[in-house]
């Protein structure tokens, strides 16, 4: 472990959980309008970087490390050792616990059945911008393969996590890929600017609703009734008990304790015949599908009305997104940046294309397109303001989308990682 300036497990957990609550904290005392911008998931991830890289940073701007310290003139050697240390028990234990419980909780709220009565074709928008965006990723790692190191399809894989569901699935992803700092935090930036360019043309596309219904075909009479149908099943969501909070922290225990259980059994399978497993398909990506599949599962139980499971989940999220910062390496990221974003950049494009052919085929109009789009690349909190800009009553539908993002974000992220690992 390095020896850095803050170096136990709860010193690390009190400067990751610190970091989190800070820029929440900061984002609602102060309102400044940067954060509409570049949210705080952006700051949480590149704090960590920072305090654990002060040794690349001072190398950066020419400090002479290797120097030998003299006290008596004055003079201390700068070591590369950072604030908090790039690897630490409190990491792992976050990866090992705070992950699958992430994903568990939420997952619970995903309500598969009422997102496809609500919105109807704007599911299949949808979806066929969750395929742009797997096939975008391909045809951007195939373009810019050269400049990358040989891991980076494990960034686009995460970036696909996140464009098809949201953060969490960017967090699921880059675990079960066994993904380094580094690529998760080229994920974290593609999925950062291309957000600020993809949300403006969002919200643009509002002006072009007319040309668009004639270019889609689009039935009014069908959208009418959709509005009417999601009018009708809006409803107030009760607070959450301290029961209910112990309900669904048994609930992601045990769902943790289980996956574990079962990869472990495969594992010592496989070990016992001489096997090992897959190159596409570690022990990893088992846990998360294992995960994955079981959260969505206990979604049509009970569980799912506790609606205290996705704030839960989301705090669990920002100290992924905080630990893995802290394991990034600064210096290779750079280098890899600008070609990484040019390929996103495809995936982006590809995404929208997509969408369109979508809204052609299945006559969808330009205010359900735009929010399926928002709630692939931006998750709940895009979809609803896209939703909130464009038609207001659709706001409880781009919830909804965005849910749904959650549950296929991580089948979709594994499988765009290994199309970008053949593309390499």
């Amino acid at each position: 472990m390095d020896q850095a300036l803050i170096s136990s497990e709860a010193g690390v957990l009190a400067v990751l959980t610190g970091i989190c609550a800070f820029f929440f904290w900061l984002e609602k005392a102060t309102r400044w309008r940067l954060f509409q911008y570049v949210p705080p998931l952006v700051f949480i991830y590149l704090t960590p970087v920072l305090l654990s890289n002060t040794g690349v940073l001072v190398q950066w701007m020419g400090v002479d490390r290797e120097a030998p310290s003299s006290p008596a003139a004055g003079v201390v050697a700068m070591t590369p050792a950072g604030v908090i240390p790039t690897s630490s028990p409190a990491y792992d234990a976050i990866k090992a616990f705070a992950l699958p419980m992430m994903l568990v909780l939420m997952l619970l709220n995903v309500d598969v059945g009422r997102a496809v009565r609500l919105v109807g074709r704007g599911v299949g928008v949808m979806l066929f911008g969750s395929v742009g965006v797997i096939v975008g990723a391909a045809l951007g790692t195939l373009a810019v393969r050269q400049w990358l190191e040989p891991n980076a399809w494990k960034a686009y894989g995460a970036l696909a996590g996140s464009w098809v569901g949201g953060t969490g699935n960017l967090a699921a992803v880059s675990e079960a890929l066994d993904a380094s700092g580094t690529e998760v935090g080229l994920a974290v930036l593609a999925d950062t600017l291309l957000l600020l360019l993809w949300v403006p043309v969002m919200l643009a596309s509002k002006r072009i609703a007319a040309p668009f219904a004639r270019f889609a075909r689009v039935d009014e009479d069908r959208v009418a009734a959709m509005d009417a149908a999601i009018l009708a099943d809006e409803r107030e969501a009760p607070s959450a008990t301290y029961q209910e909070y112990l309900y669904l922290l048994f609930a992601a225990f045990a769902v943790t304790a289980v996956s574990q259980f079962i990869t472990q059994s495969i594992t010592e399978f496989l070990t016992a015949r001489k096997f090992v497993w897959p190159v596409h398909f570690s022990e990893s990506t088992c846990r998360i599908l294992l995960v994955t599949t079981i959260g969505i599962a206990l979604s049509f139980t009970p569980l799912r009305r506790i609606v205290a499971s996705r704030h839960l989940g989301m705090a669990l999220v920002f100290l992924f997104m905080a630990q893995t910062g802290a394991t990034a390496n600064l210096a290779m990221a750079a280098e890899q940046a600008a070609p990484f974003l040019g390929g996103a950049l495809i995936c982006i494009a590809t995404h929208g294309a997509f969408c369109l052919l979508g809204a052609r085929l299945l006559r969808v109009d330009i205010h359900t397109a735009a929010i399926a789009s928002a709630a692939n690349i931006g998750g709940i909190a895009t979809a609803s303001c896209v939703a909130a800009h464009h038609k207001e009553s659709l706001m409880p539908a781009a919830i909804l989308l965005a849910l749904l993002g959650y549950a296929l974000g991580n089948y979709a992220g594994l499988m765009t990682a290994a199309l970008c690992r053949m593309a390499m």
